[in-house]
């Protein structure tokens, strides 16, 4: 499938994978609606930032994902969803788990059956490798058994599975991508490497973090953006669920002393019991086998980790405005 000239919808438009997303589909010509959350404040999040030209060229639509009759009224035309909408934070979801089971597995089904009901051609649909919960084995391929070692993971688990039962029950054309540990410019505060990077820029002689020990693949998002685009463009990949990583592993620890190493500046470790899972919940191990997407769309990451971390560390330092380093933010 070819998108330029398709009539594209990008729910979570606004946010961090989203957004590079939406810039990504605009370049290749696609006609893209960009769905935000509705707020008062008429906030289009990372959008707001977006070339002029870039906005111009998008149509901008405010609703939210738990109500039906909204999406259905957005889908109505489109030919392509890409449905990335969700609710992320793990350390939230602890507090507000129903909030997850709302956004994530009833907003996802009203996603599904829009698209079903008016027969876009292409659904993607976004998974998490939190679903794997920690390694039974490595790498960590598909058939990997689904964990649901925290609220937000068992909702994720859940809106998986309606995906693949709206392809098996009433044939929708729905991929699911199921991204490792993305990073990069746009990342919010809460997620680890923008923890690291923000904190010592901001001259923290001492920073906070969770647990060192556990292993993440991580995925700079220019590649994850690019991984959506050949998931959605191949019909090689309806009915299926996707990885896509990098094939490389590494702990919390040493991604801390590369990001370090890169700024150039002293620091020591706190380890933050606020920012450490329940024993259980922590997922100890990541590392993807990206053998599928090599296969059915010849995807393959362009950034090492080295190159991304530099990218992401000179962002953050001309947007330090955006991040707050001495609040913990579930």
């Amino acid at each position: 499938m070819d998108l330029k000239g398709k009539k594209v919808l990008v729910t979570g438009s606004e946010g961090f994978i989203g957004s590079h997303l939406t810039e990504k589909l605009v370049e290749l010509g696609a006609d893209v609606t960009a769905l935000v959350q509705y707020n008062s404040f008429n906030n289009w999040g990372w959008i707001d930032t977006f070339d002029k030209n870039i906005i111009n060229s998008i149509k901008v639509v405010t609703g939210d994902i738990r109500e039906y009759d909204g999406m259905k009224r957005i889908i109505k035309g489109q030919e392509v969803v890409f449905h990335l909408a969700a609710l992320i934070a793990i350390p939230y979801s602890y507090l507000s788990p129903m909030a997850y089971i709302r956004t994530n597995v009833e907003g996802t089904t009203n996603i599904l059956e829009a698209c079903r009901e008016y027969d876009v051609q292409k659904v993607v649909h976004t998974s998490t490798s939190e679903t794997y919960g920690t390694a039974l084995y490595v790498p960590i391929d598909e058939n990997h058994p689904m964990q649901g070692q925290s609220p937000y993971s068992a909702s994720k688990i859940g809106a998986d599975k309606i995906a693949e039962s709206f392809y098996k029950s009433f044939n929708l054309p729905v991929a699911t991508i199921r991204p490792f540990n993305t990073y990069g410019p746009r990342q919010s505060a809460r997620a680890v490497i923008p923890t690291i990077i923000s904190q010592i820029l901001a001259g923290k002689t001492e920073i906070k973090l969770g647990s060192l020990t556990p292993t993440r693949d991580f995925n700079y998002v220019k590649d994850t953006a690019e991984a959506f685009i050949k998931v959605a463009e191949s019909d090689r990949t309806i009915g299926k669920v996707i990885n896509a990583g990098s094939n490389y592993e590494i702990s919390i620890g040493d991604t801390v002393k590369k990001i370090i190493e890169i700024i150039g500046k002293d620091v020591k470790i706190i380890c933050d019991d606020e920012r450490i899972r329940p024993e259980n919940s922590e997922v100890n191990r990541l590392w993807a086998d990206n053998t599928k997407i090599k296969e059915l769309t010849y995807w393959a990451p362009k950034y090492s980790l080295e190159d991304g971390l530099n990218e992401t560390i000179e962002w953050i330092k001309r947007n330090m405005e955006y991040f707050k380093a001495d609040i913990y933010n579930v």
